[in-house]
């Protein structure tokens, strides 16, 4: 059966349809005149390279999906996040192993091509993904980034080792993408997959072209330029600076609101906050609470935002030092005051959530589940239990990656030290020296999962199980959490599904903690109030004209 919400989808483009040809019409901004954006954000993208394999990050997500599209989209202004038709009109289930679903006629990509089934299929090959038997060989050899002419032999490019576990985490089970005509295609899995659907919309998931791909001098040539179906194309892109993307008037959901928009790096908040006020930047990313009244004291300027489908976490090695004893990381669980860094730090705009999941899981979700309990006593038991003996633990911690990241691993540094623990903060310049081994021992460090589609496989699965970062990088590995991965990814019975991740959260929050919960992260954006403009719980800055306009004064 066709999907319930293609009816609503269709309404809904047609609603979009409607306000962008409105921008041109007696009366209104000529497409000549339409502004020029500037953001001020604290990162573009970390890896230098604007792969939506390669940058699976939080940074990543608000300029991709101005860039790139998925075949299902979100209701992204919508708190519930529903999802809607997006480069597909429609899909439906063929079986509990497969997908079909009906492209959208006449989309062209920034290049001027037409998206066909062809791109699709493509875009999901082990190809783009870098599975190739002769890449992998090709990577081993350090042959990476291969020009198309000296990489014939191994699909025309070498993508990065990042690219290919990307790819496998995200689709472990995928057996094919397969053509059924030039406007339909078919997601096959090897197994059955009741996450299908949710993979297909996911941060990661994007079409390229491929034609555009194959062209390209390299896999670096194509990352730093890339070629999608969005509302605006990449001009100009230096990492850890600038990215500049101009309107695609092409675009199939009408005529893009803004001419330029660029994404400037501006690392200190000050600065973005300075900036905003001055009328240097339209729009600020990662406002701390502290700094709202300080923009909304202009009665030009605005703040907006909130929760988002992001947790802040603090992560363990353990098999380092004291953290191979489990009842050390119980501890460290239980001597974090959350409600109090959620107040403090926060200003009560986020909330401690139910653990390593979100509401937007709906039959999912557990409800009944919480994080461990503040409780200092019990935390200073299980250290005298454990056999301490104060050996140095190290936390690794970047300079405010995270909105308040310092603020928060100082206050749980003192928390671990005020129940015996010798910890020391370790500042890192960048994810590379947090992971690194060869500069000491990793114990603890800072991170976030986001849930990118509506079930525990998008985020608990994605980063814990075993083609998930933290055992990837060789951080922790339980073998019954590896089997209830499996159960989970794989079984269709909806209570079989609850009962196995409600048992993944007992092994990995509890009894052998991977990972602890701090909060639920949220985002402030400061803009100019004269822009109507919605935040999105995914991350995603959104600049289509459904999305965007420049309010007129005395409107």
């Amino acid at each position: 059966m066709t999907h319930s919400r293609t009816l609503k989808g269709a309404m809904m483009i047609g609603a979009y349809l409607l306000a962008t040809t409105m921008l041109t019409m007696p009366g209104q901004a000529l497409a000549e005149d339409r502004p020029e954006i500037t953001v001020a954000v604290q990162q573009i993208v970390n890896a230098g390279a604007l792969d939506v394999l390669r940058e699976q990050s939080n940074v990543g997500a608000r300029v991709f999906y101005s860039i790139f599209e998925t075949l299902i989209d979100y209701d992204r202004q919508n708190a519930d996040l529903p999802q809607k038709p997006g480069l597909a009109t429609e899909w439906k289930r063929i079986d509990d192993k497969t997908v079909e679903l009906k492209l959208r006629p006449g989309v062209k990509f920034h290049n001027g091509d037409v998206m066909t089934a062809d791109d699709v299929v493509f875009t999901f090959s082990k190809e783009r993904f870098g599975l190739l038997d002769e890449q992998d060989s090709a990577r081993k050899d350090g042959k990476t980034l291969f020009t198309a002419s000296a990489s014939a032999a191994v699909g025309g490019k070498v993508p990065p080792a990042e690219v290919a576990a990307v790819a496998k985490r995200a689709w472990p089970n995928l057996d094919r993408v397969e053509k059924v005509d030039d406007m339909t295609v078919r997601f096959v899995s090897t197994v059955a997959d009741p996450t299908l659907e949710g993979r297909i919309s996911r941060y990661g998931a994007e079409i390229l072209s491929k034609r555009a791909y194959e062209e390209a001098e390299s896999w670096l040539a194509f990352a730093q330029k890339p070629v999608g179906t969005g509302p605006y194309k990449v001009v100009e892109f230096k990492p850890d600076n600038i990215l500049v993307l101009e309107a695609h008037d092409d675009y199939w959901g009408g005529t893009p609101p803004v001419k330029t928009l660029r994404f400037a790096v501006v690392p200190e908040v000050a600065s973005r906050v300075n900036g905003l006020l001055s009328g240097e930047y339209d729009f600020i990313t990662d406002l701390p609470p502290d700094q709202i009244n300080t923009v909304e004291s202009n009665a030009a300027f605005e703040v907006v935002g909130g929760p988002i489908t992001n947790h802040r976490l603090m992560v363990f090695d353990k098999n380092n030092g004291p953290m191979q004893n489990a009842k050390i990381r119980q501890a460290m669980t239980h001597a974090i005051d959350r409600e109090t860094i959620v107040e403090t730090l926060w200003d009560g705009r986020t909330s401690v959530p139910a653990g390593l999941q979100w509401s937007y899981y709906g039959d999912m979700f557990l409800s009944d589940w919480t994080v461990p309990e503040y409780n200092v006593e019990l935390a200073k038991k299980l250290v005298q239990e454990s056999g301490y003996n104060g050996e140095e633990i190290t936390f690794r911690v970047l300079n405010n990656y995270y909105t308040n990241q310092v603020s928060t691993a100082q206050i749980n540094a003192e928390s671990f030290r005020q129940i015996g623990l010798n910890v020391k903060i370790e500042m890192k310049e960048n994810w590379q020296q947090i992971f690194d081994k060869e500069s000491g021992p990793r114990m603890v460090r800072d991170w976030s999962n986001s849930a990118p589609f509506p079930d525990p496989v998008s985020s608990i699965v994605n980063q814990h199980c075993q083609n998930g970062q933290q055992q990837q990088v060789g951080e922790w590995t339980n073998e019954e959490f590896n089997a209830l991965c499996i159960k989970l990814e794989t079984s269709t019975d909806l209570e079989e599904r609850r009962a196995s991740f409600r048992r993944m959260l007992e092994i990995a929050e509890r009894e052998d903690p991977a990972y602890t919960v701090l909060h639920q992260s949220a985002i402030f954006f400061g803009k100019r109030k004269d822009i109507e403009w919605n935040w999105s719980g995914l991350q995603s800055m959104d600049f289509r004209a459904a999305n965007f306009q420049v309010v007129a004064p005395g409107n």
